[in-house]
């Protein structure tokens, strides 16, 4: 019951802006799926455009991606069911509400890239698996990039780019925001890096979008985002000798083109970059904690947009050349805040603040260092009743992820305010194989360095236990996808460290997950069992195979998906 009060509260996602429209997602609270509304400007009157509890009577079908057209005549988005990373494409009438016969499947961790005439969409997919539905389980290769033109049926797409010598590569493509180049990311399973290519789309020679496809950056050593142009320069945020990230321009007129840094780096992480109204708008995070500062296109500073206190900003939303942001904020005990920014005016207003029947006031989060068994200093966020005592009775909940450059970030959510209004205590641990320090940490534990995630949450549950927040008896443990691999391997290392563990969707079977669905290209933080040093380091941990016969273990709840 007091789950659904505190769930049942109105919230909004970061809005953003196509010609005339302006485009949110709004839960009135208990809804299965956010709905998506639109109107004419942000004064406007909201309408209905898109409501995904509408298709299915389990509300199991999610909405994904939706992306106007430059004109405002169309929005693309995508149909997921029951959790699935497959994704089916429509065009709706944003006018009308009307659909388009357009139908595209078969797509996967993909996006659609309007090009800037509205004619069409750049779009990545993979070929169709042999019977269908009942293969979507199988090992999944030779993606390609299409681009899809409205109205014409998806057997017409034209065929932009594909690397078949390469069948595991993944690409996905961004029209620059002048229009002119589409620029393709490529990822290679077990690299750390991305190569990056780009299409000049207004090309004399090139009217059908055919190509030629170019390569910028070759190498898949460092990671290469792309934010945003001015002419023939392309910015992006890279890690490439700065770990924790820095702001390069690429010249196409150089060749090869080499990364003249604008924003060097800095002791904190950047979290994510973009440009508008000629500014380059920059989340930072500090100890997990993020601030958001803006500097000028030749990188000096222009300052920073004022937040309401300690906490995460997921998305800074925005058009290329509008002043105008929309910067979304939460922490663990207040639920999400929009800001609106103005870069010309400086001025930042609430435009959207979620209230929920929780008295906050009553409770704190705090940040506490520990040490794991290596002697790294990992940080962990705390959050409790205010006077709480510590006799080591208390029930304690620590979560835990550590991987794929992923932050753990002090985000709001509603079941551990549940948990901690009846006197326990939330903890999440920001262990190495996350993002919260940059490139090191997460290099830190990957493949031969796994270890250390799980040495850093063992650290993190026994410095509950030291600082007399828990016992041993009074401890759960929970983790989802990679998270479930962590608890897996945790669980069967230290069976006495916890009274219950919760792993969620994990990740159990070390040897094989390369060998099924998405399961390769998640090589790079894992290693596989291809080799004899990866198969060594993985049978050591792999849930499966570690389980120990006799053992007390705690109780366990094992979860997955029903497409998984």
């Amino acid at each position: 019951r007091r789950l659904t009060e505190l769930w049942n509260y109105e919230r909004h996602d970061t809005p953003f802006r196509e010609a005339n429209w302006f485009f949110y997602t709004k839960n009135d609270g208990l809804q299965n799926q956010s709905v998506l509304y639109v109107q004419e400007g942000p004064q406007g009157t909201p309408r209905v455009l898109i409501d995904p509890n509408q298709f299915s009577a389990e509300g199991t079908i999610a909405l994904r991606s939706p992306s106007p057209s430059p004109d405002g005549k169309w929005l693309g988005y995508g149909l997921a069911s029951a959790g699935s990373d497959w994704v089916e494409f429509k065009l709706r009438d944003i006018a009308t509400g009307e659909d388009a016969s357009d139908h595209l499947k078969w797509i996967k961790f993909s996006g659609m890239s309007w090009t800037h005439d509205s004619k069409g969409f750049f779009y990545a997919r993979y070929p169709e698996p042999p019977g269908g539905n009942k293969h979507v389980f199988s090992k999944i290769e030779h993606r390609k990039l299409y681009y899809h033109r409205v109205g014409r049926p998806q057997s017409e797409d034209k065929l932009i780019f594909e690397m078949p010598e390469h069948p595991t590569r993944s690409f996905g493509a961004t029209v620059s925001p002048d229009g002119r180049y589409a620029v393709i990311g490529i990822s290679q399973p077990g690299k750390r890096g991305n190569a990056v290519a780009y299409l000049d789309l207004k090309e004399p020679k090139n009217p059908s979008l055919a190509g030629p496809v170019r390569m910028l950056v070759p190498s898949f050593e460092d990671n290469f985002t792309f934010i945003g142009n001015i002419g023939r320069v392309l910015y992006f945020v890279t890690n490439q000798d700065a770990p924790r990230g820095r702001i390069v321009a690429l010249s196409l007129d150089d060749e090869p083109a080499k990364p003249r840094t604008v924003i060097a780096e800095t002791e904190e992480t950047i979290d994510a970059a973009r440009m508008s109204a000629g500014r380059f708008v920059i989340t930072y995070m500090r100890d997990v904690a993020n601030r958001v500062a803006i500097y000028h296109v030749d990188g000096t500073p222009a300052g920073e947009i004022p937040l309401p206190g300690l906490g995460s900003v997921p998305t800074v939303a925005g058009k290329f050349k509008d002043p105008e942001l929309y910067v979304n904020f939460s922490s663990f005990l207040y639920p999400g805040t929009i800001l609106r920014h103005n870069l010309d005016t400086d001025r930042t207003e609430v435009w959207r603040e979620a209230k929920t029947d929780f008295d906050a006031n009553q409770y704190e989060t705090k940040q506490v260092f520990y040490t794991s068994k290596d002697g790294t200093r990992v940080p962990m966020f705390i959050t409790h009743k205010k006077g709480l005592k510590l006799e080591g009775k208390n029930p304690t909940w620590l979560y835990g992820y550590g991987g794929f450059n992923i932050v753990m970030r002090p985000q709001f959510a509603v079941p551990p305010l549940v948990w901690i209004e009846r006197g326990g205590v939330y903890a999440v641990a920001n262990l190495r194989g996350g993002g919260e320090y940059g490139r090191d940490w997460h290099d830190a534990g990957t493949q031969a360095r796994k270890q250390n995630v799980f040495d850093d949450f063992i650290a993190a549950a026994e410095f509950l236990v030291k600082e007399r927040y828990a016992s041993h008896q009074t401890l759960v443990i929970d983790g989802r996808s990679n998270g479930g691999l962590l608890l897996g391997a945790v669980v069967n290392q230290r069976p006495e460290l916890c009274a219950a563990a919760v792993p969620a969707v994990g990740v159990m079977d070390m040897l094989r997950y390369h060998k099924f669905t998405a399961g390769a290209s998640w090589a790079r933080d894992y290693g596989t069992s291809d080799t004899p040093e990866g198969f060594n380091y993985l049978i050591a941990y792999s849930p499966l195979h570690t389980v120990k016969k006799g053992a007390k273990y705690p109780a366990v709840l094992v979860t997955t998906g029903d497409h998984d």
